[in-house]
């Protein structure tokens, strides 16, 4: 399915849009005619996608929690996309990278939202999407500071849609299972190496264990449910949190 979407005249802010999903919704929402802000800690990566699609890099450290001060707030599409992963036992579990992953996966959307909303209740429409995980809404072993960070993120979603609504505005969370990016690419490399196993056998038997549908996920797949939420046939989906995920997070 395409989508059809006119953004033509609106600000697009994609975070980690240097690589995988989110460059392939900077590409998406860039092709539906918005202006797209590449934001991403790689400066070298967002200049190039930038150019890539006729937008404007931003390079930001969420983890900073000053980065988005230097946003621009006249912003009509956020799509929360930054983030990163970090393996661990409990008891072993560093509290300084546990603090890292949570400045950058909430807080960092919390800071963006609320600079953003002004400007879109101003204009009585908006747009924000937050790439959560099927980690949203089930939990799996050694990802305490991923699981927690995507709940977190669950739950800034919803009270932001609730409080949007009278302003036109709309907030939702899209779910993703193992998406092939260059970050599950070096997952699949790391645990191919760590079992002693090949590639292919990592991805049938490790990752997509729990999946009906035995295929990664493509980012383009991500970015078309995105722009789908940016559609006026999406004005009423609200406070959603939209799993693709093969079928995971139906046992």
């Amino acid at each position: 399915m395409v989508v059809n979407l006119d953004l033509d005249g609106r600000v697009a802010l994609v975070t980690g849009a240097g690589s995988g999903i989110g460059r392939a919704c900077a590409v998406r929402l860039a092709e539906a005619g918005a202006t797209v802000l590449v934001a991403d800690v790689d400066d070298v990566a967002a200049t190039e996608v930038a150019a890539a699609v006729g937008g404007r890099p931003v390079v930001a450290d969420l983890s900073r929690p000053d980065a988005a001060d230097g946003v621009r707030g006249d912003v009509d599409v956020l799509v929360n996309n930054a983030g990163l992963q970090h393996v661990s036992a409990l008891p072993d579990f560093p509290p300084e990278k546990f603090a890292y992953l949570q400045r950058v996966m909430v807080e960092a959307p919390f800071r963006l939202v609320r600079r953003v909303l002004p400007h879109m209740y101003a204009r009585h429409w908006g747009r924000i999407v937050n790439i959560s995980s099927v980690h949203g809404l089930i939990a799996s072993p050694f990802k305490a500071a991923y699981v927690t960070a995507k709940h977190g993120l669950e739950g800034l979603s919803k009270t932001t849609a609730l409080e949007g609504a009278p302003h036109g505005v709309t907030s939702n969370c899209v779910e993703p299972a193992f998406v092939r990016t260059p970050l599950v690419d070096k997952q699949i490399a790391d645990q191919a190496r760590m079992h002693g196993i090949p590639e292919d056998q990592v991805i049938e038997e490790i990752m997509l264990e729990r999946a009906a549908i035995k295929r990664l996920i493509a980012p383009e797949e991500v970015a078309e449910l995105v722009a789908y939420l940016c559609t006026p046939s999406a004005d009423l989906i609200t406070g959603a949190s939209i799993p693709i995920d093969g079928g995971w997070t139906a046992h």
